[in-house]
């Protein structure tokens, strides 16, 4: 009852009355019978249980108001909970009001924010038995932006603050050294001492609202270009103090951060970090450099690295962005760094696909995007073609197969009855 009246929170008027949960299990997306390997097998980090090995990657909606998510976030976040998604990440959500990307994205720095997140946390949990995570992160110079799809931009990425951007008088954009992305974003200022002190506990206190609101995962947003990633790649941090130059220096700030995380994020949970394995720029951040840091992470408690690429310039240039281009980081620092898990994300949109990745040892999770904007019943739509029979919402029955829904319900009856009976009786 309790996540129903955190529901009733967010849109009042047209959820007035609670949900009447069906009475059949309704794990969505869990395989009925046991899996040893491949997509569907379940996943155990830390207490938490993946039903299967597909995550919903964090995608930017640039649909908040003061980064207050509300009716847009929780109908986009729980639609993957009741098609089957093993694990939901939320966006890109700042740790400080002018870490958000752009005055449309969502934060997690207020009691008001934290509130409706745990009305969209406890949503997703209810239906379809989801688990849910929340990326949480600083853009860094990349801050008070428009969105990608706003059309008064008027040919900059700038957002003023006629607009609720930050980036005029007074500036408040930071990053690690006063140089923009590009021409037409906003001109950051050095982060002071005392301004990344600051920064390393808003992380902090963000991981504690994202486990009062109830989050499963806390991922650190440390790639595209972002604040994190600002700091350890050279192409964007000129320092000379002991936050630049060196890797050992680049890499303080992301180090730093995990740990003060990892000490007030429960240890029973997991801790995922997003990176960019390489910046595509001759001089730039590479793998190498990754392995490295992957290994200062896992030290400091991260339990999975999530493997991405690229953001930090717009002079990037990426040879072969086809399918599953970004698998082989996945694999590398999986394979160099031992104990540590991997997630593989960039261009998976094939399920055979999908599967291999994890049969072949090459990731532990695969992070899908664009596919599931196209497709939230992706997973559900994978499993018919691996032919791995999974759990389905009742109510959506009817689109599983042949069958009447009627027959499949007491089919799905009469399994745990049986299931029921089989454990009274090994208990006996």
């Amino acid at each position: 009852m309790v996540a129903l009246q955190q529901q009733s929170q967010i849109l009042p008027a047209a959820f007035p009355k609670p949900y009447a949960k069906p009475s059949i299990p309704s794990s969505v997306g869990a395989p009925r019978a046991p899996q040893n390997d491949g997509l569907f097998a379940p996943l155990t980090i830390k207490n938490l249980t993946l039903k299967n090995r597909i995550m919903v990657s964090p995608m930017c909606q640039y649909s908040a108001y003061d980064g207050v998510p509300n009716a847009w976030h929780f109908s986009h976040l729980t639609q993957y909970a009741i098609r089957g998604s093993g694990l939901i990440m939320a966006e890109a959500t700042a740790v400080s009001h002018e870490g958000r990307i752009t005055p449309r994205c969502t934060g997690i720095y207020t009691d008001e924010q934290e509130n409706v997140w745990k009305g969209i946390v406890d949503g997703v949990h209810t239906l379809g038995e989801g688990k849910i995570g929340i990326q949480i992160a600083h853009a860094g110079r990349k801050a008070s932006t428009y969105e990608i799809f706003d059309p008064v931009r008027n040919g900059t990425s700038t957002a003023p603050r006629s607009y609720g951007g930050w980036a005029d008088s007074p500036n408040e954009v930071l990053a690690p050294t006063a140089e923009k992305f590009q021409d037409d974003y906003p001109l950051p200022k050095e982060a002071r001492k005392e301004d990344i002190k600051r920064l390393v506990q808003a992380f902090a206190d963000a991981a504690q609202r994202a486990d009062r609101a109830g989050f499963d995962v806390v991922e650190l947003h440390m790639a595209h270009g972002y604040l994190i990633h600002e700091f350890y790649s050279p192409l964007s941090n000129k320092r000379t103090d002991d936050y630049g130059g060196s890797f050992e220096n680049r890499v303080r700030f992301a180090v730093e951060i995990a740990r003060a995380v990892r000490a007030v994020w429960p240890q029973n949970k997991p801790l995922f970090a997003r990176i960019s394995c390489t910046d595509w720029v001759e001089g730039g951040w590479d793998l190498d450099q990754s392995i490295a840091l992957a290994r200062l992470l896992h030290a400091e408690g991260v339990d999975v690295v999530d493997c991405s690429s690229g953001g930090a310039s717009p002079r990037q240039e990426i040879p072969n962005a086809f399918n599953s281009f970004q698998v082989p980081f996945a694999e590398r620092i999986r394979k160099e760094v031992p104990g540590l898990l991997t997630m593989a994300v960039g261009q998976i949109t094939d399920a055979k696909e999908a599967d291999g990745i994890i049969r072949n040892g090459q990731a532990d999770l695969v992070a899908l995007a664009r596919v599931l904007l196209a497709n939230p019943n992706w997973p559900l739509d994978a499993a018919k073609e691996l032919q791995v029979d999974v759990i389905w919402s009742p109510q959506y029955l009817y689109g599983a197969g042949s069958k009447s829904k009627r027959r499949q319900i007491a089919e799905e009856k009469a399994r745990q009855v049986e299931l029921k009976h089989g454990a009274v009786t090994a208990s006996s």
